[in-house]
């Protein structure tokens, strides 16, 4: 008995594909609360490719544990001294696309994993605004015991950044990349001890026209050259940050210890 090949469409006919309309869109980006800087050290990635080990008791005595104004340059994003740009920090563009898929956990309509998929920042990096100052601050370690720590980062007190948003169309529009932009910027925030971990407030933002005032003092005072400046300057941000960096660098002094190793 002979069977016969059942025919399909596919065999019949082309396969059309269709492509996937992307979207762009330009957001101005203004600081409500301030950012800090939370890159990891060159010397803790130093211990992570090549652990030294336990200290001994000698080797703690005769080297400091923290040394304040490197930890307070070494805690930003920085752009390499031989590329041009309009500003010395910047910050990882996924921060942003992070903090929108963050935001559709509590905007209706919208999914988190969607999001991810259909939303992308222009670039590695994003150029931010803003002048540098060192802040001193307790934290808690990670360890079972929370071991309490003082660490040092530069936070900018005012900040801005304008960034390039693409986006897959006809799922999303203008009008829901702001959305969830404006969001992000009030729930999650970026940066460290942001809105999003619930016990701080900083790093968050909000969406700005060219023409605003705010937006356009920061970036005239906050460029390339007036972070150099702050940077090598490391102005304690405030007068808790001054007086223990007062006392460290005084004490350093006294003690004639090592820097830290």
């Amino acid at each position: 008995m002979a069977v016969k090949k059942a025919s399909t469409a596919a065999e019949s006919g082309a396969i059309t594909i269709t492509g996937i309309d992307v979207g762009v869109v330009t957001c101005l980006i203004k600081g409500t609360s301030p950012l800090i800087f939370n890159r990891m050290a060159e010397k803790a990635k130093r211990e992570l490719l090549l652990p030294k080990g336990r200290k001994t008791a000698a080797d703690k005595a005769q080297n400091l544990k923290h040394d304040p104004i490197q930890e307070f340059r070494s805690s930003v994003y920085q752009r390499d001294a031989a590329i041009g740009g309009p500003t010395r920090l910047i910050l990882p563009s996924p921060a942003f696309k992070g903090a929108m898929s963050t935001a559709a956990l509590e905007t209706p309509g919208a999914k988190k994993a969607q999001v991810g998929r259909l939303v992308w920042i222009e670039g590695t990096h994003v150029d931010v605004y803003g002048v540098p100052e060192l802040l001193m601050s307790v934290v808690r370690s990670a360890d079972m015991n929370r071991t309490p720590d003082i660490r040092t980062r530069a936070i900018l007190r005012e900040w801005a950044c304008a960034i390039n948003v693409r986006y897959a169309q006809p799922t999303l529009n203008r009008t829901a990349i702001a959305t969830l932009l404006a969001a992000a910027g009030i729930i999650v925030g970026v940066g460290d001890f942001r809105q999003e971990k619930g016990k701080g407030n900083y790093g968050q933002f909000t969406l700005v026209n060219q023409d605003d005032e705010g937006m356009l003092r920061i970036m005239k005072g906050g460029g390339r050259k007036e972070q150099d400046e702050a940077l090598e300057a490391a102005l304690p941000y405030d007068a808790e940050s001054a007086e223990m960096l007062e006392w460290y660098t005084a004490e350093v002094a006294r003690r004639g210890r090592k820097e830290a190793a």
